[in-house]
Formats: structure tokens, C-alpha cells, sequence
């Protein structure tokens, strides 16, 4: 009988890593992670190139995320929410992202062909405060209707139901937060 109770142990013992190797392999490829600079694209600062690059790729439209160094809510949306795969890949596929810093001074072509600095382009056509501002663009370089976001989102989740909102149009409809609420309910 002791024998068989030892058997039984051994049996579990094994078997144990399996299962939690298997639930965490599993959980790895829901959420994997990467360096949140892969979000966004590499840019010249030339906003009007910026559209072409993003009709020429079939993109839905630009988003632009307003940022500053020491923005805490800005880190944390890097290091919780734009660092995910699922987040990067599906961003990317429908739009061109841009980082524009709020207080930085190089020099940027904005959507018009007009010089200026990323400073002014967010204060003065953008009227950008607090960061993070994230605001999704179409093709012609114009604000997409209900396509602002100021401040983090809770979560990777609800950043990816942003994207949604954009892409099937429903910004068109009816602002963010009853979108969230209808998808919470159905």
C-alpha cells in the first residue's frame, strides 16, 4: 500500500510542472511583451509625408501620441499597454503612429507643409496640455470625430477597444465611453 501511495505521489509531482508549463505558455502568447518602441513608426517629423506613407500602406488613418519625458502616465502606458503584441500588431496594421513631444523643440512639417516644432504643433493645432494625448487622424491629416484620448487607459484591453471604435467606425455613432459600456454588456 505505501507503495502505491509513493507511486500516486511521483505521479502528481511529474505531472504538476507540465500542467503549469502548459497554462503559462498559454498566458505568454496572449500577452506577450516587446519594447514598447516597436508601436510606433519611425518619422522624419514631415506630418505630409506621413499621409502618404499611410494611404500608400492601406491605412485607416495617423495616430499621434503627444508625450514628455517625465510624464508618469506616459511611462506607464509603455511599459503596461503599448508593450504587448497584440496591442503593437493590431495598432499597426491600421495606422501610422506617431510620438510627438509636447515640449520638444525639433523642427516638424505639419500636416499643411508649414515649419514648425513639435512644441508648437501640439499646443497650437493640437491644444495639448497633459500627456498622453493620443489622437487618431484620417488620411488627410484632419482629427478623426470622437478620436481623442487624453490620459492612460485602464488597461491593454480597453486601448484595444479604442482601436476598435476607430476602425469599425463606431466613433461615427456614439462617443467612447458608451461604446465601452455596450461592449461590456453584450
Amino acid at each position: 500500500m505505501t507503495s502505491l501511495k509513493t507511486l500516486i505521489a511521483l505521479v502528481l509531482f511529474i505531472s504538476i510542472p507540465v500542467f503549469v508549463s502548459a497554462d503559462n505558455t498559454a498566458q505568454t502568447k496572449q500577452t506577450e511583451i516587446r519594447d514598447y518602441s516597436n508601436f510606433f513608426d519611425e518619422s522624419l517629423n514631415d506630418m505630409e509625408e506621413e499621409k502618404e506613407i499611410a494611404a500608400d500602406e492601406g491605412k485607416k488613418g495617423i495616430l499621434l501620441m503627444f508625450e514628455m519625458d517625465e510624464c508618469p502616465f506616459c511611462a506607464r502606458m509603455k511599459k503596461t499597454v503599448l508593450n504587448r503584441g497584440k496591442v503593437q500588431d493590431y495598432y499597426r496594421k491600421h495606422f501610422r503612429i506617431i510620438t510627438v513631444d509636447i515640449e520638444g523643440d525639433l523642427e516638424l512639417t505639419d500636416f499643411a507643409g508649414k515649419d514648425t516644432t513639435q512644441k508648437d504643433f501640439s499646443l497650437e493645432q493640437f491644444r495639448v496640455r497633459a500627456t498622453p494625448v493620443f489622437q487618431f487622424l484620417d488620411l488627410e491629416g484632419k482629427p478623426i470625430k470622437n478620436g481623442r484620448l487624453t490620459g492612460a487607459s485602464k488597461d491593454a484591453d480597453e486601448f484595444m477597444m479604442l482601436g476598435k471604435y476607430i476602425v469599425e467606425g463606431a466613433n461615427e455613432k456614439m462617443p467612447f465611453i458608451r461604446y465601452k459600456r455596450k461592449q461590456k454588456k453584450g
